[in-house]
């Protein structure tokens, strides 16, 4: 194999203990690493002691995310467009603009969180966009929900990427699969709290004359700032953060983790790994498979308590109804996590999520519009578990501290065109069927395994040719070496 050159001259003088090397040799027939890295008793401690102080606060941050940008389906069949005079046009509209603002960040935080602390960062982002949230409480016009859904969108914009790099850091690759199935799970427990709240809200009556849609943009937008206090002055976002009260032995253990993840914070920005990027296929084929799985969410998501009410359901009764929806967004997070740790495959679970979810969709556009539409709609949900085999390929086989947050950057970027592009298909004249909209989202779904499984092709093809030649020289973790730089990284298929 020929010498492969490096940016830094002192590779060889360092040691990577990667898959290849620290696992052994054995690995299967397809290129991929077959054995997991085995941890001592006192790292499975570390990890109970990470998992407890990290995992509340990944939940609680996507929970009131994910229920501030929801906020908008409950409020309207609570009177939110009779008081603001906003069309069913209008209001497809307000569902796609929150990622005007969410899109138009997505680069610049990139750039700014290889700059700042991840807690801070991201603990006054939560405060602003709280307070934005509770702004929308004050609005009587489009023009004025519009605004404050731009500014939700815009403060947004920074969750995501943010987390994605504290899961990467902070866990193995091995581990990420299940962090990320549980970060995606908390988008459906948050949506079953937020139903349970706003049905809570309904029982207020319009409490000191104050209509129930706006209490509901109240009572989220004064959780999101607290969240965001805490998190600003609790949050641990380093591996050797003193919120963890590491031991010596447990300083080591955690070097040896960096080691195995790759992720090494580093403030330079290396320009020459986002170009890297730009010359790589699956680069592509991620950010095509996010768009896609994202048309559904972002039209289900806007549109889910109105179309439930279609079938024949009360208010009260399709805000309700968006549990079990939720239930099944955490279920496939789960399955696709089990399969993928099953099977070491992403294209066994990415087969079964968007299978399912093409399934639903299917169910939707053929099945009378009554109360057996429930029947296409829950399953439609199942995508979650595809997004996650996305998130964990991204997080798991791609290195370069500044080439992963471009992939990030990516990720959300596609997330937002997909979620701001599925609203707008949801076509008014169409309803309450909305065909166009859910033909396109069961082509989504096929879109999303058929680029999952080119891009598990292409890493065997590299693992296949990496494994044949052995290792080569000896590298570190802390040189923050790409993936393509470093000969000796093993691609998770």
């Amino acid at each position: 194999m020929a010498k492969t050159e490096f940016k830094d001259d002192s590779v060889a003088e360092h040691i990577e203990k990667t898959e290849m090397s620290s696992v052994g040799e054995e690995h299967s027939d397809n290129g991929q690493i077959t054995a997991a890295v085995q941890k001592s008793p006192a790292e499975q401690k570390l990890v109970k002691k990470i998992n407890w102080t990290v995992l509340p606060f990944i939940w609680f941050i996507v929970f009131i995310q994910f229920a501030d940008k929801s906020a908008l389906s409950g409020a309207a069949v609570l009177g939110m467009l009779e008081e603001t005079g906003t069309s069913p046009t209008q209001y497809s509209l307000l569902g796609s603009i929150f990622f005007v603002g969410y899109i138009a960040y997505q680069l610049p935080n990139s750039f700014i969180i290889q700059r700042l602390p991840i807690s801070k960062y991201l603990g006054t982002l939560l405060v602003f966009w709280g307070i934005s949230v509770a702004c929308t409480a004050l609005c009587h016009t489009f023009g004025q929900l519009a605004a404050c859904r731009i500014l939700l969108g815009l403060f947004e914009a920074g969750t995501y990427p943010c987390l994605f790099i504290l899961v990467n850091a902070m866990y193995r690759r091995q581990e990420q699969s299940a962090i990320y199935g549980f970060l995606y799970m908390s988008n459906g427990s948050g949506t079953i709290i937020s139903a349970l709240i706003t049905y809570g809200i309904v029982n207020m009556k319009d409490t000191h004359g104050i209509s129930l849609w706006r209490w509901n943009y109240i009572i989220f937008g004064v959780m999101t700032v607290l969240t965001g206090i805490v998190t600003f002055f609790f949050m641990p976002d380093i591996p050797l953060s003193r919120w963890f009260r590491l031991t010596e032995d447990e300083k080591e253990i955690v070097e040896q983790r960096i080691q195995d993840n790759s992720v090494v914070r580093n403030r330079e920005v290396k320009v020459y790994q986002y170009w890297e990027c730009l010359k790589e296929p699956r680069f592509y084929l991620i950010g095509l498979a996010t768009f896609a799985n994202h048309l559904s969410n972002g039209g289900l998501v806007v549109f889910s308590t109105p179309f439930v009410k279609t079938l024949g359901f009360s208010s009260v009764d399709s805000i309700l109804l968006q549990m079990p929806s939720a239930a099944v967004s955490v279920l496939f997070c789960f399955v696709g996590v089990f399969i993928h740790r099953k099977t070491n495959s992403y294209v066994i679970a990415a087969a079964v999520c968007s299978g399912i979810a093409m399934i639903g969709c299917i169910l939707l556009v053929c099945l009378p519009h009554s109360t057996i539409k429930l029947l296409g709609y829950y399953p439609s949900w199942a995508c979650s578990g595809s997004y996650v085999m996305l998130l964990t390929m991204v997080a798991s086989n791609v290195s370069g501290y500044s080439k992963k947050l471009f992939y990030n950057a990516m990720v959300m970027i596609m997330y937002t065109l997909g979620n701001f592009a599925g609203p707008l298909i949801m076509l008014s004249y169409e309803a309450p069927v909305y065909r166009t909209g859910m033909i396109t989202f069961a082509a989504g779904n096929l879109t999303v395994f058929l680029c999952i499984a080119t891009t598990s092709y292409l890493a065997s093809r590299t693992n296949k040719e990496r494994l044949r030649n052995g290792p080569v020289g000896e590298t570190d973790a802390h040189l923050n070496l790409t993936d393509r730089e470093d000969p000796n990284f093993i691609y998770k298929l």
